[in-house]
Protein backbone atom coordinates (compact mmCIF):
# COMPACT_ATOMS: atom_id res chain seq x y z
CA UNK A 1 0.00 0.00 0.00
CA UNK A 2 1.13 3.40 -0.83
CA UNK A 3 1.16 5.44 1.76
CA UNK A 4 2.72 8.77 -0.29
CA UNK A 5 -0.11 11.45 -0.65
CA UNK A 6 1.42 13.11 -3.25
CA UNK A 7 0.04 11.13 -6.21
CA UNK A 8 -3.59 11.82 -5.25
CA UNK A 9 -5.40 14.63 -6.42
CA UNK A 10 -6.23 17.56 -4.53
CA UNK A 11 -9.81 17.90 -3.22
CA UNK A 12 -10.69 21.92 -3.90
CA UNK A 13 -13.61 23.38 -2.05
CA UNK A 14 -15.95 25.42 -3.54
CA UNK A 15 -15.74 28.53 -1.44
CA UNK A 16 -17.87 31.40 -1.83
CA UNK A 17 -17.26 34.66 0.42
CA UNK A 18 -18.58 38.12 0.80
CA UNK A 19 -15.50 40.21 0.60
CA UNK A 20 -15.67 43.62 1.54
CA UNK A 21 -19.45 43.69 -0.42
CA UNK A 22 -18.21 41.79 -3.26
CA UNK A 23 -19.48 38.11 -3.85
CA UNK A 24 -16.32 35.92 -4.46
CA UNK A 25 -16.40 32.69 -5.54
CA UNK A 26 -12.99 30.42 -5.47
CA UNK A 27 -11.16 26.84 -5.79
CA UNK A 28 -8.69 26.52 -2.86
CA UNK A 29 -7.48 23.64 -0.81
CA UNK A 30 -10.07 23.94 1.91
CA UNK A 31 -7.22 24.27 4.48
CA UNK A 32 -5.60 27.24 2.81
CA UNK A 33 -5.87 30.28 5.13
CA UNK A 34 -7.73 33.12 4.95
CA UNK A 35 -4.89 35.30 4.86
CA UNK A 36 -3.50 33.98 2.11
CA UNK A 37 -6.89 33.41 0.08
CA UNK A 38 -6.93 37.42 0.97
CA UNK A 39 -3.16 38.00 -0.22
CA UNK A 40 -2.63 35.57 -2.86
CA UNK A 41 -5.93 34.66 -4.44
CA UNK A 42 -7.30 38.12 -4.11
CA UNK A 43 -4.61 40.43 -3.95
CA UNK A 44 -5.37 42.38 -0.57
CA UNK A 45 -2.14 43.03 0.91
CA UNK A 46 -3.48 45.13 3.36
CA UNK A 47 -4.20 42.09 6.06
CA UNK A 48 -0.66 41.80 6.98
CA UNK A 49 1.28 38.30 7.32
CA UNK A 50 3.26 38.02 10.55
CA UNK A 51 3.85 35.69 13.33
CA UNK A 52 1.19 32.83 11.49
CA UNK A 53 0.49 31.57 15.18
CA UNK A 54 -2.73 33.97 15.92
CA UNK A 55 -0.62 36.13 18.04
CA UNK A 56 0.59 39.79 16.90
CA UNK A 57 -3.15 40.75 15.24
CA UNK A 58 -1.76 42.12 11.94
CA UNK A 59 -3.45 39.73 9.99
CA UNK A 60 -7.04 40.92 11.73
CA UNK A 61 -9.96 40.94 9.64
CA UNK A 62 -13.87 41.14 10.76
CA UNK A 63 -15.67 37.85 9.49
CA UNK A 64 -19.14 38.03 10.13
CA UNK A 65 -18.73 41.44 12.12
CA UNK A 66 -16.05 39.59 14.70
CA UNK A 67 -12.75 40.01 14.94
CA UNK A 68 -10.58 37.63 13.80
CA UNK A 69 -6.79 36.46 12.82
CA UNK A 70 -7.17 35.56 9.28
CA UNK A 71 -3.71 33.55 10.06
CA UNK A 72 -6.12 31.30 12.06
CA UNK A 73 -8.75 30.66 9.64
CA UNK A 74 -8.99 27.89 7.37
CA UNK A 75 -11.53 28.13 3.93
CA UNK A 76 -13.39 25.68 5.13
CA UNK A 77 -14.23 27.44 7.63
CA UNK A 78 -14.92 31.04 6.40
CA UNK A 79 -17.24 29.08 3.67
CA UNK A 80 -19.78 31.54 3.09
CA UNK A 81 -19.12 34.08 5.69
CA UNK A 82 -18.72 37.98 4.97
CA UNK A 83 -15.28 39.34 5.38
CA UNK A 84 -14.44 42.97 5.91
CA UNK A 85 -10.46 43.74 5.22
CA UNK A 86 -9.06 46.90 6.17
CA UNK A 87 -9.51 47.91 2.03
CA UNK A 88 -13.01 47.68 3.01
CA UNK A 89 -13.55 50.20 5.90
CA UNK A 90 -13.37 53.11 3.05
CA UNK A 91 -14.01 53.78 -0.42
CA UNK A 92 -13.21 57.44 -1.40
CA UNK A 93 -12.70 59.26 2.01
CA UNK A 94 -10.21 57.62 4.77
CA UNK A 95 -12.68 55.83 8.12
CA UNK A 96 -13.08 57.73 10.87
CA UNK A 97 -10.44 55.75 12.59
CA UNK A 98 -8.36 55.82 10.01
CA UNK A 99 -7.89 59.57 10.39
CA UNK A 100 -7.69 59.82 13.97
CA UNK A 101 -4.73 57.19 13.65
CA UNK A 102 -3.05 59.77 10.94
CA UNK A 103 -3.62 62.90 13.03
CA UNK A 104 -2.66 61.54 16.46
CA UNK A 105 0.16 59.73 15.24
CA UNK A 106 -1.18 56.19 16.15
CA UNK A 107 1.70 54.68 13.88
CA UNK A 108 5.19 54.30 13.27
CA UNK A 109 6.19 51.65 10.55
CA UNK A 110 2.78 51.13 9.59
CA UNK A 111 2.88 47.43 9.53
CA UNK A 112 0.74 46.82 12.58
CA UNK A 113 -1.32 49.78 11.82
CA UNK A 114 -4.22 47.74 9.33
CA UNK A 115 -5.06 44.71 12.12
CA UNK A 116 -4.86 47.83 14.84
CA UNK A 117 -7.59 49.66 13.39
CA UNK A 118 -9.79 46.49 12.43
CA UNK A 119 -9.79 45.65 16.54
CA UNK A 120 -10.23 49.19 17.09
CA UNK A 121 -13.44 49.15 14.55
CA UNK A 122 -14.30 45.40 16.28
CA UNK A 123 -14.40 47.44 19.89
CA UNK A 124 -16.52 50.86 18.81
CA UNK A 125 -18.68 48.34 17.28
CA UNK A 126 -19.77 47.06 20.34
CA UNK A 127 -18.73 49.26 23.11
CA UNK A 128 -18.59 53.25 21.76
CA UNK A 129 -17.02 54.94 24.74
CA UNK A 130 -14.32 52.27 26.36
CA UNK A 131 -12.26 53.22 28.98
CA UNK A 132 -9.24 53.41 28.50
CA UNK A 133 -8.60 50.12 30.17
CA UNK A 134 -11.18 48.43 28.03
CA UNK A 135 -9.10 50.04 24.85
CA UNK A 136 -5.81 48.41 26.22
CA UNK A 137 -7.54 45.12 26.38
CA UNK A 138 -9.37 45.48 23.25
CA UNK A 139 -5.75 45.90 21.44
CA UNK A 140 -3.87 43.33 23.49
CA UNK A 141 -4.15 40.27 20.55
CA UNK A 142 -2.40 43.16 18.71
CA UNK A 143 1.12 43.90 18.89
CA UNK A 144 3.47 46.79 17.56
CA UNK A 145 7.17 46.67 18.13
CA UNK A 146 7.76 50.10 17.08
CA UNK A 147 5.89 52.30 19.44
CA UNK A 148 4.91 52.49 23.29
CA UNK A 149 1.01 52.19 22.59
CA UNK A 150 0.53 56.14 23.27
CA UNK A 151 -0.26 56.92 20.34
CA UNK A 152 -2.05 54.18 19.43
CA UNK A 153 -4.09 54.99 22.75
CA UNK A 154 -4.55 58.41 21.80
CA UNK A 155 -5.53 57.53 18.40
CA UNK A 156 -8.39 54.95 19.55
CA UNK A 157 -9.76 58.21 22.14
CA UNK A 158 -10.05 60.83 19.12
CA UNK A 159 -11.99 57.74 16.98
CA UNK A 160 -14.10 57.27 19.93
CA UNK A 161 -14.97 60.99 20.29
CA UNK A 162 -15.45 60.79 16.48
CA UNK A 163 -17.41 58.10 16.50
CA UNK A 164 -19.40 59.48 19.30
CA UNK A 165 -20.05 62.46 17.78
CA UNK A 166 -21.50 61.06 14.17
Amino acid sequence: MNKNNKDQPIHLLELNLIVNNIEKKLHVSPTTRLLDILREELNMTGTKFSCEIGRCGACAVHMDNKLVNSCMMMAYQVNNTSICTIEGLADVELHPIQKAFLEEGGYQCGYCTPGMIMAVKALLDTNSNPTEEEIKEALSGNLCRCTGYIGIIRSVQKAKSNWNDQ
